[in-house]
């Protein structure tokens, strides 16, 4: 617990757990102009008419107001792994206790708030709005957004431009993966959060299994079964045929496709289901009704038991920093214990998750904030210590590739391989233009819509479809289908 809080903000932190349980709010903060279509890469820009890409920028209010006479510094965040990871690597923190420290002559305090029934979101939208007015022991100078969130912050004039307000140099942030700062970049191409993270996924799957049905496990001839949804989709036939499953549910694949849209949940105020997000579901919908996966959801008890030794499941996708915790490697009859599995890029790529940090307009230690992003985000000498000691994937392409030429590295998880390979041309590949606020509510309802589909509680496509509608709706009274 804190041992001491400023009277405001601890007032009102306390009044936001305490209402933490009547649900999330769907107002946002004062927000940036809505932003239209972005043209995509090469490949797509053909399916793209001019109607749909309005790329003109738009004009921002007079509101940054910044300064560097604070003595305090207060950092937004909801959980001590966020503190541990600065307090560990930042080389000038001094600990005093678990949520307090010093930076030089400032003392620095961690404010933390549950994400349980989006508390912290609702914290941030009442603090950042009276952040310039707040007493300078109450101002918050850094907080922290992740991935379902980012867009909706990115796009608030209370989060400050990382280069022209911060003045964090742009050559600084060159070997960041571009999908990281594309996710924090606004609709006037203004960056406005970073991250150490680097979250790309790839597709794990069985050693075993594959040598009973096409004779090998090598990397390379697995990955020619799986270079795209037709390829994945006829091997799901032929690991049914030999009596496996190829996947331990249809959410398995979700994210890969909902990663990999070319255009937005919401355009022009109406709800728009993108045609990869019905592919998934007409083809999720084959999946089940042929027997090779389940509608269970993700991450549940029978999701979890697909990853024993003794299971029918070939494969999981998965993101580098999820997949310790989630493949419980080093316990008995885990097929991760037994060194059973191997990763590969798959039919597409994709992220899971991440954490961004951003700068709050009103921060009274705008100097100190510059340098905290600068050495946690792109200083490769922290970024290396923290990529070999904690083992994850860090927001640098010359960290990461560096270590995937490094013949002696390999991973205990994936059978000995050395898979950052893999997770850069992942984290290279990976494309985020079509982001917005919305996702999260519209990916949750799409998915429990069309699951219920799957089981065959609605009569068809459609009708899932309506229902989703109506969810989504009644979040959000300004939508129109």
């Amino acid at each position: 617990m804190r041992k001491k809080l400023a009277g405001g903000l601890l007032a009102t932190a306390m009044v936001i757990v305490l209402m933490a349980g009547c649900g999330k709010k769907t107002t946002t903060p004062q927000t940036a102009p809505k932003q239209e279509e972005v043209k995509q890469e090469a490949e797509v820009v053909d399916e793209v008419t001019e109607e749909e890409i309005d790329d003109t920028p738009k004009a921002a209010p007079e509101r940054v107001t910044v300064s560097d006479d604070g003595m305090v510094l207060n950092i937004l965040c909801w959980n001590d792994k966020l503190i541990k990871s600065v307090t560990d690597y930042y080389p000038d923190y001094e600990k005093i206790d678990d949520i307090t420290g010093k930076i030089g002559d400032v003392e620095v305090h961690w404010i933390v708030i549950s994400q349980k029934d989006d508390a912290y979101e609702n914290e941030l939208d009442i603090v950042l709005p009276g952040n310039v007015d707040a007493l300078p022991e109450d101002k918050i100078d850094l907080f922290f957004v992740e991935a379902d969130d980012a867009s909706k912050y990115a796009n608030s004039y209370y989060t400050l431009e990382v280069v022209n307000d911060i003045g964090v140099a742009e050559a600084l942030l060159d070997n960041q993966y571009p999908y990281t700062k594309d996710i924090m970049t606004d609709v006037n191409g203004a960056l406005r959060g970073v991250t150490w993270q680097g979250n790309p996924g790839v597709m794990v799957y069985r050693r075993d299994i594959a040598k009973r049905v096409w004779g090998t496990d090598d990397p390379e001839e697995i990955q020619s079964h799986f270079g795209g949804w037709e390829d994945f989709y006829a091997a799901a036939d032929e690991l049914k045929a030999k009596g496996y499953q190829i996947t331990a549910t249809v959410h398995d694949t979700y994210r890969v496709y909902s990663n990999n849209v070319s255009s937005k949940w919401v355009k022009d105020g109406k709800i728009n289901i993108d045609s990869q997000m019905q592919d998934w579901a007409l083809h999720s919908k084959e999946l089940v009704e042929n027997g090779c996966t389940s509608t269970d959801k993700l991450q549940s008890d029978s999701w979890k038991k697909g990853l024993e030794t003794n299971s029918k499941v070939f494969c999981y996708f998965l993101p580098e920093g999820l997949m310790a915790s989630k493949m419980n490697e080093g316990e008995k009859g885990m097929a991760a214990t037994d060194g059973l599995y191997a990763a590969i890029k798959g039919p597409q790529s994709f992220f899971w998750g991440g954490t961004w940090l951003c700068g709050a307009d009103g921060t009274d230690n705008i100097s100190l904030v510059r340098d905290i992003m600068e050495k946690m985000t792109t200083d490769e000498t922290i970024l290396t210590n923290m990529a070999k000691t904690d083992e994850k994937f860090v927001n640098n392409r010359n960290v990461m590739e560096d270590m995937a030429e490094n013949a002696s590295y390999k991973s205990e998880l994936l059978g000995g391989q050395n898979a950052i390979v893999t997770f850069c041309e992942s984290a290279d590949a990976i494309f985020s233009q079509y982001l917005s606020q919305y996702d999260e509510e519209c990916n949750k309802e799409f998915q429990a819509a069309m699951r219920k589909w799957f089981d065959g509680k609605y009569a068809s496509y459609d009708e899932a479809v309506e229902a989703f509608y109506a969810k989504v709706i009644e979040k959000y009274p300004e939508l129109t289908k």
